[in-house]
This record gives structure tokens, C-alpha cells and sequence, in this order.
């Protein structure tokens, strides 16, 4: 599979992942509205990836405004509209700040030169994505033993990134390794990314998976097929509270009820030292017909009151191990991350 983001002359490519599994259809565009309105649908998902599908955003809108007058404040202006796009996952603000820091740090006259120093802090961004997530594939990798069932919830996989994934990468290290696992792949309800997604790029990897309901978790955990529970994050607090896809919470529940370990799988950037509990981290809530309907389809009574949070919030008494690209954080939480976060 091609990355999930690409850039190529002065232009984003990006594959829809609205279409998945039905249709591969990647995108190229060179408006940073059409990156922020990707976002907001989800056709760019997953933390990582908004992170630097946005930073991208950002050179188009610095390309669009070079000739301009009044280019910083218009290249502002970009930032400040891909931020609005989704308020939950940390990784987007993180990427623009960068970008900013880029935009603020430069001191050069020239708007051309100025677009060329943020292409050029956005390519490396996305290719430190890939690294780190090979990193944290190989930390994480050495808890998972062979013949283990390991269950997953929503897609941390390469789609959610460039490349390669975050819960997914380590299981695909463990099984370079030579270990034998077998994925548990919830469907994730209400948007299913666990059976469009995550199901399809195991399948394409040759990966042995079985996807199941959300409401089947529990009976596969208490048959013994899982023995390891590994997720993505979309935002970690400084005292280990995890926001991801909505119904990681129960999951965590029940894999404390049955004895099994569960770990978060997430880059440095996921981390937000700003927060110090999970009860601060801003939840997303989207549109009711992501739950009244289904391929289209209406499955709900018309005029039903409806709740649609995205994320929800596992506190870190439920997380066994963070996996990060510097290793495998346990016990004091913020502790561990301000030395990582810290070290170059």
C-alpha cells in the first residue's frame, strides 16, 4: 500500500479512507481547504496522520498567499482554520505549532523562501512519523509472546499515520519477528473504522485477524483467545488518562476484568503535558447521523434524540504500558514523559 500521505510536486496526496475497503482511491490536491474539509470527514483519520496531513495544509495555504501582501498573517489564518477542523486529538496542534514555530523562527524576506522552509519542516515531520513508529513497533513488540491473541479497538494502524501504524506497527513487528498473532479487530461503532479498516490492512499484510462486534469483546476475553489489548490515543494527559476512539473505555474495563494487559501505543507528539487528567481533554462530538444511519441507511426512528461522542477518556489505572518511540512508560507517568519529551 502507497502511504497514506504523500507529497509530491507542491501537492498533497492523501488517500480517502470514507471509500475503504470498497474503493482505493487517493486524492491530490493543492488547497488547504480541501485538507482541512478532508479532516473534518475523515477521509485523513487517525492522530498521527491529521497531524501532518495538517502541517501540509499549511505550505498549500503558504503557497496560495506567497505573492500576497500581508502573507503571515494570511499563512495564520490557514493555521487557525485547520485547527477548528477537529478539537480532540492533540497531534494536529502539536504539527501546527510547528509549523507556527517555523513561520515565527524564519528570518527570511522572501515569502518563496519562507514557503520553502515550512515545506521542507512538513517532509521531515512526515518522515519522522515513519521512524517513530518503526521505533515504537520494536519497544512495543517485545510485549507480545508467540501464539498470543491481541485485540484491537478503531484503526491505530498505517492508515491513522504515514506509514505503518501505532498499535498496529507492533504487531506487525512482532509478527516480523516470527511470532504467531492472532488480531481480534472490534468493528467500532458508529463509523466502523475496526471492520473497514483495520480488518482490511491485516488482510493485506497477510496478518491473521478476526473481526468482531463491540459487544463481543468480553466473551472473546473470557474464551481465552485474548491474552494483550493494544490501542492508539488521540490525546494522553500528563498523568496517563488516554481520549481514543469511543468504547476504548469499556475495553479497558473488561481487560482489567479478565486479567489481561492493556497497552496504548502512541508517539511522544500524543502526549499533552498541558492536561492533567483525562477530565480536561476536550471530546468531539459529532453528527447524529452517523449513528441513525448505516451505508446510507436509515436504521434509526426519524426525530430520535441522539449522542454521538467520538472519544472517550480510559483513566491510567486501566493502561498496563504507554508505548512510545522511547520505550514502554510505566508507574510515574509524567515523570517519564517530561525526560522523554526533553531528550533530542
Amino acid at each position: 500500500m502507497e502511504s497514506t500521505l504523500a507529497w509530491k510536486d507542491q501537492a498533497l496526496k492523501f488517500l480517502d479512507q470514507t471509500l475503504l475497503p470498497n474503493q482505493i482511491k487517493y486524492l491530490t490536491t493543492s488547497d488547504y481547504r480541501v485538507v482541512a474539509e478532508a479532516i473534518k470527514r475523515l477521509a485523513i483519520r487517525g492522530a498521527p496522520a491529521i497531524g501532518i496531513g495538517a502541517a501540509f495544509g499549511v505550505v498549500l495555504g503558504a503557497q496560495e498567499y506567497q505573492a500576497g501582501l500581508n502573507f503571515r498573517a494570511e499563512v495564520e489564518k490557514v493555521i487557525a482554520e485547520l485547527a477548528a477542523t477537529r478539537p480532540t486529538a492533540v497531534n494536529l496542534f502539536w504539527a501546527l505549532q510547528e509549523m507556527r514555530r517555523v513561520l515565527d523562527d524564519s528570518h527570511e524576506d522572501s515569502a518563496e523562501k519562507v514557503v520553502q522552509e515550512l515545506t521542507t519542516a512538513a517532509v521531515e515531520m512526515a518522515r519522522n512519523d515513519v521512524a517513530i513508529n518503526h521505533q515504537l513497533g520494536e519497544h512495543g513488540a517485545k510485549l507480545l509472546s508467540d501464539k498470543m491473541g491481541v485485540l484491537t479497538h478503531c484503526n491505530a494502524g498505517a492508515l491513522a499515520t504515514v506509514a505503518f501504524g501505532t498499535a498496529l506497527a507492533v504487531i506487525r513487528v512482532a509478527v516480523a519477528q516470527g511470532k504467531q498473532i492472532q488480531v481480534y479487530a472490534d468493528e467500532t461503532r458508529p463509523l466502523l473504522q475496526g471492520a473497514r479498516l483495520t480488518a482490511w490492512e491485516l488482510m493485506r499484510d497477510g496478518i491473521p485477524v478476526t473481526l468482531i462486534t463491540d459487544n463481543m469483546a468480553a466473551t472473546v476475553m473470557r474464551q481465552g483467545k485474548v491474552q494483550a489489548v493494544i490501542v492508539g490515543a488521540d490525546r494522553i494527559t500528563a498523568n496517563g488518562d488516554t481520549a481514543n476512539k469511543i468504547g476504548t473505555y469499556g475495553v479497558a474495563i473488561l481487560a482489567r476484568e479478565h486479567g489481561i494487559p492493556f497497552y496504548v501505543a502512541a508517539p511522544l507528539s500524543t502526549i499533552d503535558l498541558s492536561l492533567k487528567t483525562g477530565a480536561e481533554i476536550p471530546i468531539e462530538e459529532r453528527a447524529a447521523e452517523e449513528v441513525t444511519t448505516l451505508g446510507g441507511v436509515r436504521i434509526a426512528p426519524e426525530g430520535v434524540a441522539v449522542y454521538n461522542p467520538a472519544f472517550d477518556v480510559t483513566p491510567a489505572k486501566y493502561i498496563a504500558g504507554i508505548i512510545t518511540e522511547k520505550g514502554v512508560a510505566t508507574g510515574d507517568w509524567e515523570a517519564i514523559f517530561r525526560v522523554w519529551k526533553e531528550q533530542k
